[in-house]
């Protein structure tokens, strides 16, 4: 009898089954991702650009650039109220040389025009005098002898000295009108050449060589629009028959900042970088992208910054308008084919585009696309496709979509933030396309391999399992498978009081100089006595003690520390005298208040996901604030807490008042602080202390004949201590209970009304 063959044991691996996935889906899905980096960088059609704009739009829809009040620039418009005032354009040059002269008297910095001065003055004396017939010999003689109007339009120009033409790039020369020897702005290239990434124009329409001539610059004033009609960009230079002219908008900046040139940065050696990086003119610096173009950041059309050209030239204008501004000479006029479409408004006059562009360069509210945002966004892409990739076999469709939702949405809320915080331009459209894309296949392929799985399944299980348990293996496969702490801490406040006079004295710079002046030292005591700087605030220290690292003596750290910082002030405050002297400038004695307090306090990291600090929050810490706000009432250098006091007793300090800050609702007991515990050892201060609690037990007793007789003992007793401001404030309070009694029920509280 035959034996029978001994059945084959089941062996059947379903992580080879889940590999068949990783075989298949992810080696397609990583050449679909190499595809579209390289679709990318080549952009055909140019759908990613449009894309990327469209987004760019958005932002500055939602969060326009807010207008300045004092506005840089004024647009002189030749609008519909001047043509008919004036006359159709082109007016005589007579006309505009007398706006010139007004505009200049005014004040005006800079005088720029977005037209150009192609043909002579229809109405100079030369050209009248051919065109009248039966004009007699004479007549037309001494017609022909007189100055042109565009020569007296020249004269004007030169003894201004700050004025600048516009031109425009034409398809090609215009009756002749590229000549030798042209006045051209001195252009300097950093690094390299950038003639590559410029646009290329093949001729230049100028303005008649006895104006060209006469300007201190000249300025392109094209401002073309996107495929989509939509100007967002201008070029900041261009390249014509080889030689690279500047923007209206940027030779304005070097007229005006008198600078004899305009230098075009390129990266350095080494640098991974292609195409220009910005242009410079001293002191501001125009970011561009990588062609030299500017970016504009939109703000709302508005006219408050324009004034009628009519009204110059009667002389009816604000001359505060023009004062000290880059004026602008355009037209809103329709009739003369000036208006352009921007992110926010659809038909705005194309003079309106450059007043922007410099708003946002001297407002420094550029918007750029920053170096490193090639890399960035490459970075994006791969980071998130590789995401879809990995995780859609791994957790499914569903779980990876809200993955997928999540990484768009922190991609799309840090281009917004980086747009909002920093003005840079980090494209969101494509690393979401590509992880989306990348999503799509890897689902679609997922889905695919779980079909193939379960008919694997299916066919391996068949023959020996039920058909229900077949299923459920089928679904579901895996079934074969055998920040912050509360301490108690003390918190300090530094303030200078004053600061407003001192600034005034100083520069930028110097401000920032003089301040560093003051923190350094200030920083230095604090840190020597074991405290932590939580932050600058402009003039104000916020520190503490107790935290990160413990500290069981924090109050009498904190208090050592305030009284070692008034210290300090006197031999700072000699130097910088000393040095005022010398450059002959006044000099203001920085002083400052300080407020302590003392107990429980929230600490640890705390902000956003994108940036946080190591700092503190709580009552005790709104409390210190408070304090210090009060030490100038109290014409007090030092005021501390009730609590900081019990923490160190045997510091010199004298209680001060019962009072309610504003925000609180229960009184506090304030004290100066006044020195060292040696202090309190000395029989002077005995007597000088016993007169204080004196006078405060008197007061608050409405004995005001004793608290009066008492603080006029103390003030004789105080020696040096700087407290005479708060004995005549007291003084000041018990004259007006005595004229006014607070009554039977008073607790002796005094609330206070500012901060």
């Amino acid at each position: 009898m035959a034996r029978r063959a001994k059945r084959k044991p089941l062996n059947i691996s379903l992580a080879a089954v889940g590999r068949w996935s990783l075989k298949g889906g992810r080696p397609v899905a990583l050449l679909l991702l190499i595809l579209m980096l390289v679709w990318r960088g080549a952009d055909p059609g140019g759908f990613l650009e449009i894309g990327r704009a469209k987004v760019f739009d958005f932002y500055q829809q939602i969060h326009p650039r807010e207008r300045p009040i004092d506005r840089p620039v004024t647009v002189v418009d030749i609008d519909e109220p001047s043509l008919a005032a004036l006359g159709q354009w082109p007016w005589s040059r007579v006309t505009v040389a007398e706006i010139v002269v007004n505009l200049f008297n005014a004040g005006a910095a800079v005088v720029a025009f977005d037209i150009v001065f192609a043909e002579p003055d229809r109405l100079s004396p030369s050209v009248v005098a051919a065109s009248l017939e039966g004009l007699d010999a004479a007549t037309a003689k001494r017609l022909k002898a007189m100055k042109s109007n565009d020569a007296i339009l020249a004269d004007i120009f030169q003894q201004a000295g700050r004025v600048v033409l516009g031109q425009t790039v034409v398809a090609q020369d215009v009756a002749g009108r590229e000549r030798e020897n042209m006045p051209a702005t001195s252009i300097a290239a950093l690094n390299g050449d950038p003639s590559d990434y410029l646009e290329h124009h093949s001729a230049l329409l100028r303005n008649i060589p006895v104006i060209d001539e006469a300007a201190a610059g000249r300025g392109i004033f094209n401002v073309t629009p996107e495929p989509d009609g939509v100007v967002r960009r201008i070029p900041a230079a261009v390249k014509v028959a080889g030689t690279i002219y500047p923007a209206l908008t940027v030779e304005m900046l070097r007229v005006a900042t008198g600078q004899p040139s305009i230098m075009i940065r390129m990266p350095k050696q080494g640098e991974d970088i292609l195409g220009i990086k910005d242009f410079v003119i001293r002191p501001s610096v125009m970011k561009t992208d990588s062609k030299g173009r500017i970016f504009l950041y939109a703000a709302r059309y508005d006219r408050n910054s324009y004034v009628s050209a009519k009204d110059i030239k009667d002389g009816t204008f604000d001359p505060a308008m023009v004062a000290g501004k880059l004026v602008i000479l355009g037209t809103s006029a329709a009739g003369l084919l000036d208006i352009r479409t921007t992110a926010l408004d659809r038909q705005i006059p194309g003079v309106d585009v450059h007043a922007q562009i410099i708003e946002t360069v001297l407002g420094n509210m550029q918007l750029s696309i920053p170096l490193d945002a090639d890399f960035v966004e490459k970075m994006a892409s791969i980071g998130a496709a590789l995401l879809m990739i990995v995780l859609v076999p791994m957790i499914g469709a569903r779980w990876t979509l809200m993955v997928f939702l999540g990484v768009v949405g922190a991609m799309a809320g840090w281009s917004w933030w980086q747009f909002v915080d920093a003005r840079s331009l980090y494209d969101p459209v494509f690393p979401a396309s590509a992880a989306g894309l990348l999503f799509v296949q890897m689902t679609y392929w997922g889905y695919a391999s779980e079909e193939a799985q379960r008919r694997q399944v299916r066919t391996a299980f068949g023959r020996y399992l039920s058909p229900a348990l077949v299923e459920k293996l089928a679904k579901d496969p895996s079934h074969l498978k055998l920040g912050g702490e509360m301490r108690d801490m003390t918190l300090l406040f530094c303030d200078v009081r004053g600061f407003t006079t001192i600034s005034e004295l100083f520069d930028a710079q110097g401000l920032t100089r003089f301040i560093n002046r003051f923190l350094t030292p200030m920083t230095n005591v604090i840190l020597d006595r074991y405290g932590t700087i939580d932050k600058y605030m402009g003039d104000c220290i916020m520190a503490f003690w107790n935290a990160p690292l413990d500290d069981d003596d924090h109050a009498r750290h904190a208090c050592e520390a305030a009284l070692a910082m008034m210290e300090t002030l006197g031999p700072l405050n000699d130097t910088l005298e000393a040095e005022a002297k010398q450059e002959n400038r006044r000099h203001v004695p920085i002083k400052v208040g300080i407020g302590l307090n003392s107990g429980p306090v929230c600490v640890g990291n705390m902000g956003s996901d994108q940036r946080f600090d190591y700092s503190v929050l709580g009552d005790t810490v709104n409390l210190a604030s408070r304090l210090e706000g009060q030490s100038k009432p109290y014409g007090v250098l030092i005021i501390i807490g009730d609590e900081t006091r019990k923490r160190a007793p045997d510091y010199a300090a004298l209680e001060l008042d019962l009072i309610k800050v504003k925000g609180k609702t229960e009184a506090v007991r304030i004290w100066t602080l006044l020195g060292r515990p040696d202090m309190v050892t000395q029989a002077w201060f005995g007597d000088y202390a016993a007169a204080h609690n004196a006078m405060l037990a008197a007061y608050r007793a409405q004995n005001w004949p004793e608290a009066r007789a008492q603080l006029t003992k103390a003030m004789e007793l105080r020696g040096e201590l700087h407290v005479e401001g708060f004995y005549a404030l007291m003084e000041e309070r018990i004259g007006e209970f005595e004229a006014h009694s607070p009554g039977a029920e008073w607790d002796g509280v005094f609330t206070a009304t500012s901060k």
